[in-house]
């Protein structure tokens, strides 16, 4: 038995490093992509640091140094199997500090004490560490990795929606049916939907559907574009004498949706229970006139439970893409399931960590989904595949659609870079591949410049001005500049006027597109979402926390205009402004207001 004095300052210098750089990160303004990786990556690297010093210098006799090593694996695997479901998260991103500094705190606050004292302490330290964890379960995280805590037998905002719904009228209610195979030609239904079906249940609210197709005011993910740009529209920047006048505000299911409107009724998707929802509400009321369920759950520590897509309109139909991988086509005035098909199984396609999340993209006649980093196109009448294209590993991003020298085509980015693609047939056209040591993971649109150039980028490398041209013998990609100064996350940016403006992190930026060159940064918006007026260059910007506020898009400086808290939860869902009413929404809440017109 080893009679030295223990060795505790390595444990304490890892456990400090551990700890400051959990803390540091934030306070020096790390991008969020970075203050993740040191959460999680720090977390388990400073664990197993910890370890190390234990078994390799503590200079604690063998048997003490093993007997801890082992209760340490056992608590940890017991706190597994009794904690609650995302008892994951713990683990992974504070097991590994907590324990770590309860074993070297321990163990400094009983170095002088006998062998047997000080191993009983070390080993309550630990078990204590483990057993609260056990006590809370974690809602969420925030876009800079900071895990939320309640405790766990609190009831979620979801529990309390469920329990409120059954004393609720209830909407029709769509069942789901299952996804068999796409009907033929001759059997597509008419794209002018007739009246509601008897078998769809709808409520006498339900909206009727036109006689003939009409174009929606906003017809999905990001506007008719997916550039987030609204034109048109003018409001009152003075919220201190004129403020948004709140509508109606309602409990909603978790996700990460956001809205399409056609007239007086919006849809989105939501989750509840064991349910995945396609809803309609009213825009003017909020009252609810159709829901759709699947019988599917999707949920991860992070983003929590729900779909992330949002669902878009076309042809008197709603096309969305569900977390595990349903698409569906329905009839936009009462729901009804025209065709439903399961993309991963008929793709092959593993479920990415955070769920399927592209949004439906309609071009031409065909239905163009993102399976992670997977182009595949669908026939919009039937729902029979017409093409799928090749993988492009994990990937968030939704498809775009844009034509280059009179070719129309597909752009995605992906895990492994940029992508165009014929639209008739899914053929790969151009191809960027990301230059970086580090892995990426894009979510954030590419942002179109001009003919055949784009701004495409990710939350850790930055952003890339690409430019795509076509000559006899083909397509080229080159790249006309990089940048670090602007690091979109999963914040989707805006152009306007030769400048890109989105969030560098947490904090709004303005990048010069002619160079890269960044004009300003300010405003901590957290990952919060944005759109853009381009008649009065001003930017609406919902953040993090459920504030909205305006801001100039102007390269000068950085100026806010107005600031109003909306929601009152964590809100990554992209704001949806249609006419002069702005509809918003999170995981637990969406509300609508009335923004008063500009003065003349």
């Amino acid at each position: 038995m080893s009679t030295s004095p223990l060795r505790i300052w390595p444990g304490v210098a890892i456990v400090a490093v551990v700890w400051v750089s959990r803390f540091g990160a934030a306070a020096v303004g790390a991008d969020a992509s970075t203050q993740f990786l040191v959460r999680v990556l720090g977390g388990v690297i400073g664990g197993a640091a910890v370890a190390g010093w234990w078994l390799a210098l503590s200079r604690a006799p063998w048997s003490e140094r093993l007997g801890i090593l082992g209760l340490l694996i056992a608590a940890l695997a017991t706190t597994w199997l009794v904690g609650d479901r995302s008892i994951l998260v713990w683990i992974l991103w504070y097991g590994g500090p907590l324990l770590g500094l309860a074993l070297v705190g321990s163990v400094a606050a009983t170095s002088g004490l006998d062998p047997r004292r000080r191993r009983a302490a070390v080993a309550a330290a630990i078990l204590a560490t483990c057993a609260a964890a056990t006590l809370v379960k974690v809602v969420g995280v925030t876009g800079n990795g900071v895990a939320q805590f309640t405790w766990r037998w609190t009831d979620t905002p979801e529990d309390r929606l469920l329990a409120q719904a059954e004393t609720e009228p209830r909407p029709g209610v769509v069942p789901a049916v299952p996804a068999g195979p796409p009907a033929q030609e001759s059997e597509a239904p008419n794209l002018a939907s007739g009246p509601p079906s008897q078998a769809s249940h709808p409520t006498a609210a339900a909206a009727t559907a036109p006689a003939a197709v009409t174009p929606a005011n906003w017809p999905g993910f990001r506007g008719a574009d997916r550039s987030g740009v609204i034109r048109g529209v003018s409001i009152d920047t003075d919220w201190s004498s004129a403020p948004p006048a709140e509508l109606w505000r309602r409990n909603v299911g978790p996700g990460w949706s956001s809205f399409a409107i056609n007239g007086d009724v919006f849809y989105t998707q939501e989750q509840r229970g064991g349910d995945e929802i396609v809803s309609a509400y009213r825009v003017s009321t909020g009252v609810p006139v159709w829901r759709h369920a699947d019988p599917v759950r999707f949920e991860e520590g992070m983003g929590g439970p729900g779909p992330r897509a949002t669902p878009t309109l076309a042809a008197n139909r709603v096309f969305t893409f569900g977390a595990t991988g349903l698409l569906n086509a329905l009839d936009a005035a009462n729901g009804k399931l025209l065709w439903s098909r399961n993309t991963a199984t008929d793709l092959e396609a593993a479920t990415p960590m955070w769920g399927f999340a592209a949004s439906p993209l309609v071009a031409d006649d065909l239905v163009i989904i993102a399976a992670g980093g997977q182009l595949a196109a669908y026939a919009l009448a039937t729902g029979e595949r017409r093409w799928a294209g090749p993988s492009g590993g994990d990937g968030y991003s939704s498809p775009h659609a844009t034509t280059i020298d009179g070719v129309q085509q597909i752009v995605l980015t992906s895990a492994t870079g940029t992508v165009g693609v014929a639209t008739a047939d899914g053929r790969v056209l151009w191809e960027h591949r990301w230059d970086s040591r580090l892995p990426v993971l894009p979510i954030a649109q590419p942002a179109r410049i001009d003919d055949g150039e784009f701004l495409v980028g990710d939350g850790i490398t930055g952003v890339r001005r690409i430019a795509v041209t076509r000559a006899s013998d083909g397509w080229t990609v080159s790249e006309r500049w990089g940048s670090n100064r602007l690091k979109p996350y999963f914040n989707d940016l805006v152009v306007h006027r030769g400048h890109a403006y989105g969030f560098d992190g947490a904090i709004l930026a303005c990048l010069d597109l002619a160079d890269g060159t960044r004009k300003w940064k300010g405003g901590r918006y957290g990952q919060g979402q944005l759109v853009l007026l381009a008649d009065q260059e001003v930017l609406l910007v919902l953040s993090e926390d459920g504030e909205l506020a305006l801001v100039k898009a102007s390269p000068d400086a950085f100026t806010e205009l107005a600031k109003i808290p909306v929601l009152n939860s964590k809100t990554w869902n992209h704001p949806v402004l249609a006419g002069n009413i702005l509809l918003v929404r999170n995981g637990q809440e969406m509300a609508a207001f009335r923004l008063a017109p500009a003065r003349r």
